[in-house]
């Protein structure tokens, strides 16, 4: 494995293969923890450090280019435990080290860690620290995606560690872009977006902004592959996910009792093929909040369907559109459905689900006592033809 990134700066990190859980994102192609080694003619910085049953795999993995009594500066750029969760074992192996952040991330270790005998040196917005020949440049970058977060610039190689921007939750063989299958890379990078930055899609803009007025040859950020030949690739796509910029596409998603919601679902899914648009449905007993997100971030308009079961949504239902309302996709046009025995409440509840996503609603809730008659169908028919207009009328 290649793991140098430039002379004397290596990726020192771990690869979690098996990893399919990441607070509740579906990680179907585990992860990896970047840590990263830099090392300066007079001082050595470790940037981050890997999640905490991975300690002693880091340690190994700085060992092999520096002795750990050599580490000057431990470097926390964030301090979720994915990346900090090391660092009470690498103060205790790096006796000289100081800890570098900044001052909400200082608080936040010691929110998570007794961090009363570590030695803190806390760095404000565009200090920079000197290792002898090369330097450390600090940027906050606050809400991308907590508090504390930030990124640290090695100026002289143009090389920025750029935190969980530009990340994906990606286990690969291959440190770079360049090595990789970007298709997969594009598409980790994706749904990580959708997952984890979405919220967070101003603050994210505003840094990747002034990031840019940083020279750089190459951005390392802490999960996935370190990009040296297609950042203009991920850079043009966060410009365009920032927006939730809506594509000719359009999501059906539903959950089913008795296959009556099913069938309204399919028949909302016939008027949508009527147009020259990408038509997608989703059984949500069949799919995953991560990807559904993930398809619903870049679609110009989406139906749900639910039945009504103890006068309310039916759960599954209930919590793909809780995990999508704390997301905020913006900009969609929507509707909802669904069947019902003696009280109608799925469906309603649904769409006050929808107002909260601030969606445009394209009709009423479209609802049937049990299974759907013809009349009903039609309905659901020509509620997909509105979801199909309004996505071929996205401009490509």
């Amino acid at each position: 494995m290649n793991t140098e990134l430039v002379k004397q700066v290596h990726w020192v990190g771990y690869v979690d293969w098996p990893v399919r859980d990441f607070h509740g994102y579906q990680t179907k192609r585990g992860s990896s923890y970047n840590a990263y080694l830099v090392q300066g003619a007079e001082k050595v910085a470790l940037i981050d450090t890997v999640k905490a049953p991975y300690a002693d795999y880091l340690k190994q993995n700085v060992a092999a280019h520096c002795p750990l009594s050599k580490i000057d500066y431990l470097v926390c750029n964030h301090a979720e435990p994915d990346h900090s969760g090391s660092f009470p074992a690498m103060v205790a192996a790096c006796p000289q080290a100081e800890v570098v952040c900044n001052a909400k991330c200082k608080d936040a270790l010691s929110r998570h860690y007794d961090t009363s005998g570590w030695k803190f040196r806390v760095v404000k917005e565009g200090e920079t620290l000197d290792l002898g020949g090369r330097t450390l440049q600090f940027f906050d970058t606050v809400m991308c995606h907590w508090p504390e977060s930030m990124v640290t610039y090695l100026v002289e190689e143009e090389l920025l560690f750029s935190m969980d921007i530009f990340g994906q939750h990606y286990a690969t063989y291959c440190r770079f872009d360049d090595e990789a299958n970007m298709a997969e890379v594009m598409q980790e990078a994706k749904t990580y977006y959708a997952n984890i930055v979405l919220l967070y899609a101003k603050p994210v803009a505003a840094a990747a902004k002034k990031l840019l007025g940083l020279k750089l040859k190459m951005v390392a950020p802490s999960h996935g592959v370190i990009w040296r030949s297609h950042f203009q690739e991920i850079l043009n796509a966060y410009l365009a996910w920032h927006v939730s910029k809506p594509t000719k596409k359009v999501i059906v998603f539903y959950s089913t009792m008795w296959q009556s919601t099913r069938q309204m679902a399919e028949a909302v899914v016939r008027g949508a093929n009527e147009f020259d648009v990408q038509v997608k449905l989703f059984d949500l007993k069949a799919v995953g909040d991560t990807e559904l997100i993930t398809e619903l971030m870049d679609c110009a308009a989406f139906a749900c369907g639910t039945p009504t079961l103890n006068q309310s949504l039916m759960p599954r239902m209930a919590a793909a559109l809780t995990y999508i309302r704390g997301l905020k996709p913006a900009g969609k046009k929507a509707f909802s459905f669904g069947s019902f025995g003696w009280a109608s409440k799925g469906a309603e509840e649904a769409q006050e689900y929808l107002k909260a996503f601030g969606c445009e609603l394209l009709c009423a809730p479209i609802t049937c006592k049990f299974a759907p008659d013809a009349a009903t169908l039609e309905q659901c028919v020509e509620a997909g033809r509105a979801l199909g207009r309004a996505a071929a009328a996205i401009e490509a």
